[in-house]
Formats: structure tokens, sequence, C-alpha cells
């Protein structure tokens, strides 16, 4: 596990990357634009969060651990997420649509977020919205010739691997503190809330992932893969006794 000051290091380092050559203009024709659009429009406005109730877990978790540099990566994780909104926006602004200011799904997640302030919850909820935007960002940009739009979505797919990874870490050094009962009832309680935000996200944007070439049981399958790559793996796996290794080796 990486510790707070890795993470600040690789965040201040990822923000400092041009991967975007905004000189191209953007080449999105009508047919695609009637299939990406609400759902870029909806993504955009969910990328701009101020993040204050994550700021505010992050800083209470991390004064309970005494690493006060924890909360500052947590800053610079939603730094790296508001860049995405910005350069969403940006291209928006390109193609001359409008950037939205209300959506049913941001405004669900939103208030299901201001709910709580615990970190564990935060961990999980991003976690999960980081992999089904890992589907979402990879459609959108098998969607479109638009080779504006393809670097955009590959500048976030470069990013989202590592918000990933610096989330799993957290969630697994969180996990690993608790008794075995409560890690029983966590396990699954990730499980609920994985699938079933999945299943919300595909239903707000199945339009684009169809552009995309994904229907729903590849999605479900993708889905199921990232939910094996992360949460699975906080949960021991039974070992083969005649070598002491997992059956899954």
């Amino acid at each position: 596990m990486h510790d707070s000051k890795y993470w600040i290091n690789y965040f201040d380092r990822n923000l400092k990357n041009k991967r975007i050559d905004w000189t191209i203009k953007p080449s999105l024709s009508e047919t695609e634009k009637e299939s990406i659009l609400k759902s870029l429009q909806a993504w955009q406005l969910g990328e701009t969060s101020e993040g204050k109730n994550l700021i505010d877990a992050a800083t209470k978790h991390a004064r309970r651990l005494r690493d006060p540099d924890y909360t500052s990566a947590i800053r610079l994780f939603i730094k790296e997420e508001q860049k995405h909104g910005n350069n969403l926006g940006r291209y928006l602004d390109l193609i001359k649509e409008e950037r939205i200011k209300k959506d049913w799904g941001d405004s669900m997640f939103r208030k299901i977020r201001g709910l709580n302030n615990n970190m564990e919850f935060w961990t999980i909820a991003v976690i999960t919205v980081e992999s089904t935007a890992q589907i979402f960002y990879q459609c959108l940009k098998d969607a479109t010739g638009c080779k504006l739009l393809k670097q955009i979505c590959t500048d976030i797919l470069v990013d989202e691997a590592a918000h990933i990874t610096f989330q799993i870490e957290r969630l697994g050094l969180i996990y690993h503190q608790k008794n075995a009962f409560a890690r029983f009832i966590s396990y699954y309680a990730y499980g609920v809330f994985f699938f079933s935000t999945a299943l919300v996200v595909w239903f707000a944007h199945a339009k684009l992932f169809k552009a995309g070439h994904v229907n729903f049981e590849r999605y479900w399958i993708k889905m199921k893969l990232k939910f094996n790559k992360t949460i699975k793996r906080l949960k021991p796996q039974p070992k083969n006794p005649k070598i002491g290794l997992p059956l899954n080796y």
C-alpha cells in the first residue's frame, strides 16, 4: 500500500501532464451528437463537484489515523476530477452545447453522498462510480470519430485507473481494521451498493453505452470483472491445503 505522501506526489505530477491538443477542432456528427450529448452533459455536471463532504470525511479520517497528508491527497484527487469536468465543459462550449445545471442522476447521488460523512461509505461510493466511469468513457471514446473528444476520454481513462488504486488501497485499510463479523457484513453491503449503482448508471446512460457497442450483457460482465479486481480482492481466498496457496492462484 502506498502512503499519502506518495499519492500527493503522484497527483501533483499527473496534474501537470498535458495529454489533450486543444488546437484540434471538434468534429462531431449529428448522429454521434444525438447518441452521446445528454450523457456527456450529465457526466460533465457530475465531474464538477467541489467535494466538500468528501474533504470533511477525509479530514475526520486523517485525524483519527494521525495522517494529515491524506486530506491533502484527497484535495488533489478532487482537483483531478474537476479537471475532467472542466475539459468536458470546454468541449461542450466548442460544440456550442450548454453545460447543464441539473440532472436527476447527479442530484440523486449528491443527496445520497450528502447524508454520510463516513470515509468508508465515501470510498466505496467513489470506487463504484469510477468503475462505471471507466466503461462510460471508453464507450464515449468508441462512439465518436472526433479526435479531440477521444483525447479527452483517453486523458480521463488514464487518471481513473490510478483513482481506483488510490481508493481501493484506502478501503482495504478500513476494511481490514474491522473484526471478522463486521468484515462479513461490510463485504456484502459493498456488493449490494456496487451493483445497485451499476444498474442505475446503465438505465441513465444506456443509449451512450450502446453507441459505444456495449449492450447490457457486456456491461454487466465488465462490472463483474471490475468488482472482482477491486472489492472481491478484499476478501481472503480459501487456500489449497496441500500447498498453502489460494485455490484461484
